[in-house]
């Protein structure tokens, strides 16, 4: 056990000439200026949810008394915004429909010249080949005929 490592101690010594000073001008400004705003904002806070609690105890008995005709009355007016609000976006989304319909043939009927044009030579080129084709095909009946009379 005389092998044991001993415990070392550390110094650690300030550096000289270096000392502790307190906050900065800038910063005892800063939290000079933001106490006074801070305590008066929360005592703005506190004021309206005074007034909020209050203004709650006066008109819930209100509520109640007048519930019969304020629920059906919030419900139509719900659902009358509702309904316009569905209207305008479906009468957006028929107009965006219509205007994609209208690019998409004003494409179509633009590239459909060329596309014919394309389609008519293939149909000529496909006429010459099987005219072509049946002629071969004919010569040749043709030489098997006088071959085996």
């Amino acid at each position: 056990m005389a092998d044991r490592m001993q415990p070392h101690q550390v110094q650690v010594h300030g550096l000289k000439g270096h000392q502790q000073q307190g906050p900065s001008a800038s910063k005892a400004l800063a939290v000079l200026t933001m106490l006074p705003l801070g305590g008066g904002l929360l005592a703005l806070a506190g004021i309206t949810l005074v007034g909020t609690l209050i203004g709650l105890a006066v008109t819930t008995p209100l509520f109640i008394l007048f519930s019969p005709v304020l629920v059906p009355a919030a419900l139509v007016i719900g659902l009358a915004v509702t309904s316009f609000l569905a209207s305008g976006a479906f009468g957006l989304t028929g107009s965006w429909s219509l205007s994609w319909v209208g690019r998409y043939i004003q494409e179509a009927t633009q590239t459909m010249p060329e596309s014919l044009d394309q389609a008519k030579r293939r149909m000529q080129d496909m006429a010459g080949y099987v005219g072509q084709k049946t002629k071969e095909v004919g010569q040749e009946i043709q030489r098997k005929a006088h071959d085996g009379k």
